[in-house]
């Protein structure tokens, strides 16, 4: 049995017409539409009106979703920039709470102390360590006093970081001391064999300064005699 064709509407459109869809989606693809201003008139009742119908509701749902877009995107744009001013706030804090929690104090002329309070890991190890040579290469200080009285618990790894502090410094041509080293600090690194036999340990930061004045006095003894020597 043969079904039976169906014939094609045929549509006569004047070109007025369809330069209006052409300049309508030329704006949509540029971003410049407006609906309203740029909406097709619908004039007639034809076929073709229907098309045209078809045309503003897509280019005002387009329009719609874009919009939305745009105010999404600055919404996330406002969201990233206040998390970036708080991230910066927080670093900032972080920063002068370091600075706080590990002063650098010139105790005497050519004499710096260090006094830390508080657990000791290997990432503020590091910073303290990095802050101390800066200040001693800064200020070319020649006796540093590193103060654990206020560290509570020492390890091995603790201990380690102390030892690590002290060589660095000495690199830099600093007499160091460490003190502040309480009995029970002192018999938990003799239980776990911790060796400070390289690091001068002292009792208390009073101790510690009439050290480095020996020390400095004797240096200064030294280098009279070395240049009424070469004299």
């Amino acid at each position: 049995m043969t079904q039976p064709q169906t014939q094609s509407q045929v549509v006569e459109v004047n070109l007025e017409r369809l330069e209006r869809i052409r300049d309508v989606l030329a704006m949509i693809s540029l971003g410049e539409f407006d609906p309203d201003q740029h909406l097709i008139p619908v004039e007639g009742h034809d076929t073709f009106a229907s098309f045209e119908d078809t045309i503003n509701l897509f280019a005002r749902q387009l329009h719609a979703s874009v919009k939305e877009n745009e105010q999404s995107i600055r919404k996330l744009d406002a969201t990233r920039r206040e998390l970036e001013e708080k991230l910066s706030t927080i670093e900032k804090q972080r920063l002068a709470i370091r600075d706080l929690s590990t002063p650098i104090i010139e105790l005497w002329e050519d004499v710096l102390t260090l006094p830390i309070v508080g657990v000791v890991d290997t990432q503020r190890s590091l910073e303290m360590t990095e802050r101390l040579l800066h200040r001693i290469s800064q200020g070319k200080a020649r006796c540093v006093i590193i103060d654990i009285t206020g560290v509570e618990v020492v390890d091995t790894s603790t201990a380690n970081h102390f030892v690590k502090m002290v060589n660095a410094a000495r690199l830099l041509g600093t007499y160091c001391v460490v003190t502040g080293i309480s009995p029970v600090i002192a018999q938990t690194l003799t239980q776990i064999g911790v060796d400070l036999r390289d690091v001068k340990t002292l009792g208390s930061l009073r101790d510690g300064l009439k050290e480095c004045f020996l020390y400095l006095r004797n240096h200064a003894a030294y280098r009279a005699f070395d240049a009424g020597r070469q004299g």
